[in-house]
């Protein structure tokens, strides 16, 4: 019997009109396209391309953006096809934050719905939730919106009927088996657990984006007063998420 783990997919090079490709590892969700996209980002970085000008990790795919009057698109194509037939690149090691989260009530308006659509106390769905090391998959959607990796899949919910048209910044939600941490306030179908303080969006700080592809999330549970304490700091520009590793 052959207990050889399969051989990974042979990556596919799209063309996104005549300044982007995008070089894409599968057509799943799954933790080895990821591993694979960043391993491809990270070479780009070690080794600059003249005329790249943007990568964008996604969860399976690598968005690249070039200058066609430096490079083209089959020369780019071929270069990163040399990329892709060379050794795994080293990954950088993993960043891990904590962030504090206020749950349920006014933080959190889809806690108990959620709670007793999977048959469970509230308490228990936090507890839940908080558990896991979660893996930044990509950011997106809005700036600063981290796409999170790892939920307990008792807690897969398939996403709101009807979405909200706005809802607060530092959301703390689940869609489907997603979880996620929203920095700005914005429109949302997803199901809305809790709040943090925490910014991983600020123009006027250094860096502007906190948490990045490829780093590690825990949530640590706080109440409303913690929440207001950390939320004035937040203001004055206070990072708030703790890096532990």
């Amino acid at each position: 019997m052959n207990s050889q783990p399969p051989e990974p997919s042979k990556p596919r090079v799209l063309a996104c009109g005549d300044t982007a490709l995008a070089v894409e590892f599968g057509k799943t969700m799954d933790a080895d396209s990821n591993r694979r996209v960043f391993a491809l980002d990270r070479a780009l970085k070690a080794a600059p391309i003249a005329g790249i000008t943007e990568t964008v990790p996604t969860y399976r795919s690598l968005l690249v953006h070039y200058d066609p009057l430096i490079l083209g698109f089959s020369e780019l194509s071929d270069r990163l096809a040399a990329l892709l037939d060379q050794p795994g690149t080293a990954g950088r090691a993993s960043r891990h934050w904590r962030v504090p989260v206020a749950y349920g009530d006014a933080f959190g308006l889809d806690l108990d719905d959620v709670a007793k659509a999977h048959d469970m106390s509230a308490a228990e769905l936090i507890r839940r939730h908080s558990a896991p090391r979660y893996d930044v998959a990509m950011i997106g959607f809005t700036p600063g919106f981290s796409y999170l990796r790892g939920l307990d899949p008792a807690l897969a919910t398939p996403r709101r009927t009807q979405p909200r048209i706005t809802t607060p910044a530092g959301t703390i939600s689940i869609g489907g088996i997603q979880a996620a941490l929203q920095c700005l306030a914005g429109p949302s179908g997803w199901h809305l657990l809790g709040r943090t303080p925490a910014r991983t969006f600020n123009p006027r700080r250094d860096p502007v984006f906190l948490i990045e592809p490829g780093d590690t999330v825990t949530f640590e549970q706080i109440d409303a007063a913690e929440f207001e304490r950390l939320e004035r700091l937040a203001e004055q520009g206070e990072t708030i998420a703790e890096l532990v590793a």
